[in-house]
């Protein structure tokens, strides 16, 4: 039997100082850089409890004022679309406030391109359940997928036009295509790659595992689907995309499958280079 420890912590409904928070862009880009996306990534694992209250965009002196003030509210508009896909908060009243030329540049132009959002944390009663199996698996799930990571810009470098490439870490929640929140940087390194690769077009297949109704590909889709929606908000030009659901039609591992290692190895994402 496994042992199961549930830790209520009740704890009084109150705020916070209010903090901030900045993300950085690169020049004329409504995208956060990489970096900035990879500590924004780690501020809402660790910030689930925040409520935004206001948020300004700004850009650097080039251009006039008024399409500077456009693109610091696309900028704005991001940072919110990231928020809100990672269930953070937005108040009722926040303030969104794009800024073309009035306000105080900083000498380093880079320092300029920015979204300030500033937060109050509220703590809620909550309980957490925590099992030992459990504590496991997240950390070696955030092992594979460090690694993954770390291997796949090299992927699809060494890619031929025709070639597939397996995502094996990009995980969603049962019966969802809600992504796992561990899985996210996979799909941050896709989203680089295809910076990095103007030239490259994909194709994305979503596959599942279990179910033998080779029909069925409505789940399979709506996960290929996900991740085209997530490529595209970040400015991915449709037309270097496509997406297909395969339900569970091409296995790896014969359905019904042995075991989890089976099941999760058919429950995957590939990605298919059509021209580079």
């Amino acid at each position: 039997m496994k042992q199961i420890c549930v830790f209520l912590l009740f704890l009084p409904f109150f705020g916070f100082s209010q903090q901030q928070f900045e993300v950085f862009f690169d020049f004329n880009a409504a995208v956060p850089t990489q970096v900035s996306l990879t500590k924004l990534n780690q501020w809402i694992k660790e910030n689930k409890w925040a409520e935004i209250t206001k948020v300004l965009g700004y850009c650097d002196s080039v251009d006039d004022s008024q399409y500077n003030k456009d693109l610091a509210m696309r900028r704005i508009n991001s940072v919110l679309d990231l928020l809100k896909n990672d269930s953070i908060t937005i108040s009722d009243n926040v303030e969104l406030k794009p800024f073309g030329k009035d306000f105080k540049y900083s000498k380093k132009q880079e320092e300029n391109r920015k979204v300030t959002f500033f937060y109050t944390l509220k703590l809620k009663e909550k309980a957490v359940v925590a099992t030992e199996e459990k504590e496991i698996s997240f950390s070696n799930s955030s092992e594979l997928v460090t690694k993954e990571k770390s291997e796949l810009a090299d992927k699809f470098k060494k890619a031929k036009k025709g070639d597939l490439i397996r995502i094996n870490n990009i995980n969603f929640y049962f019966n969802s295509e809600k992504i796992m929140e561990q899985s996210e940087p996979l799909l941050l390194e896709l989203l680089q790659i295809l910076y990095d690769n103007p030239k490259l077009k994909i194709a994305i297949h979503g596959h599942i595992c279990c179910n033998p109704n080779g029909m069925d590909t409505k789940l399979s889709y709506r996960r290929a689907l996900v991740i085209f929606k997530y490529l595209t908000k970040f400015e991915i030009e449709v037309n270097r995309l496509s997406y297909k659901g395969f339900g569970s039609n091409d296995p790896i591992y014969k359905v019904p499958e042995r075991n989890e290692a089976e099941r999760k190895a058919n429950r995957r994402v590939e990605i298919l280079i059509v021209d580079k």
